[in-house]
């Protein structure tokens, strides 16, 4: 028999030390603690956040109308000519209309004339 062996079964029963962590933080259970604590921060400081942001610009894109002047996430500045049900029909010159998805506007930089003089 190796000595490492016989004194396998003798370590099994050795008694934990005096100081050694007891109750409900000691061990692993602890670590579990801050791992729980580790995802609950990640998600306030990352994922919350670009929710918000997400629900902020969907609202945007629910309000444009037509006539409405938009910048793309491209860089290129255009006025709206209709609205579809996923893409809008943008005039970026006096005889250039183009067609884009409505998740590729950025912003709106002016609202129509007919929504400022109702405000």
């Amino acid at each position: 028999m190796l000595p490492t062996q016989s004194l396998i079964p003798f370590l099994a029963q050795a008694a934990a030390p005096e100081g050694a962590p007891k109750g409900l933080f000691g061990g692993g259970t602890g670590m579990l603690v801050v791992y729980g604590l580790f995802i609950a921060a990640m998600w306030f400081l990352m994922i919350a956040p670009q929710r918000k942001k997400q629900k902020e610009h969907a609202k945007m894109l629910s309000s444009i109308k037509a006539g409405d002047d938009i910048l793309t996430s491209g860089g290129i500045y255009g006025t709206v000519v209709s609205v579809r049900d996923d893409r809008y029909v943008v005039r970026i010159g006096d005889s250039t209309k183009v067609e884009i998805a409505k998740s590729f506007v950025q912003a709106v930089e002016k609202k129509s004339d007919s929504d400022s003089k109702s405000s």
